[in-house]
């Protein structure tokens, strides 16, 4: 009898080796190390394998789950201290603690294009800086209008993130909407922000603070 045929009558008989189950134990299959073994301890390190595969996955998902309440609770407490906020300072004051101790952010940088209504002075650590100057240094980010991720040029660097430029080795950057200015994020690894993937949650506060700095500008 071929091979082929023997094949074909067991995909037939799916019920074959339940009714010769002592056969299970004369199958022999060769291991990668030379040696054989019976079907039957093939077939159970396969499932040893396999549960152990799906432990790991459980345990994937568990950690997720528990990251992903944690993403949830810091982003809920940093917005109700944005909304809270009376100033541009104290909006900062929110922001650059938060992403440093809750989001594990190692730079942090806030910039308004100025010049600002109400002659606003103390901003904290948000900076403000002329419209020009941004342009001049940040053009390419700043027109794209979408999150930007990756190593970025010397000057865009130093622009952003200041005394901290050097340390800088990957950031990402969200430019605010109606030319209110740029947030900008950045690690010492220049792996971190190597795309846009994860930054959805920038983005989201970026969109925040879109809707909540120009009341605070135009608070006074």
């Amino acid at each position: 009898m071929l091979a082929r045929q023997v094949a074909r009558y067991l995909i037939q008989n799916p019920d074959f080796f339940a009714e010769h189950m002592e056969l299970l134990e004369t199958i022999k299959l060769p291991r990668e190390n030379g040696k054989t073994v019976s079907l039957m301890t093939h077939q159970t390190h396969l499932l040893r394998e396999r549960n152990i595969e799906m432990r790991q996955r459980l345990d994937q998902l568990l950690h997720n789950a528990r990251e992903n309440d944690q993403l949830f609770l810091h982003s809920r407490q940093l917005i109700l201290a944005l909304l809270e906020a009376d100033s541009v300072a104290e909006a900062g004051a929110a922001l650059y603690p938060s992403f440093s101790d809750d989001f594990g952010v190692e730079f942090t940088s806030l910039i308004l294009f100025g010049p600002l209504p109400g002659g606003h002075s103390a901003l904290g650590d948000v900076r403000c800086t002329p419209r020009p100057a941004a342009e001049n240094a940040i053009g390419s980010i700043l027109r794209n209008g979408r999150t930007v991720c990756g190593i970025l040029r010397p000057a865009e660097k130093t622009f952003l993130f200041g005394k901290d430029a050097d340390a800088v080795a990957s950031a990402a950057v969200v430019p605010l909407a109606n030319q209110l200015g740029v947030l900008a994020v950045g690690s010492s690894d220049p792996q971190h922000y190597r795309s846009s993937l994860g930054t959805l949650f920038l983005s989201y506060i970026g969109e925040v603070l879109e809707r909540l700095l120009p009341r605070l500008l135009d608070a006074r």
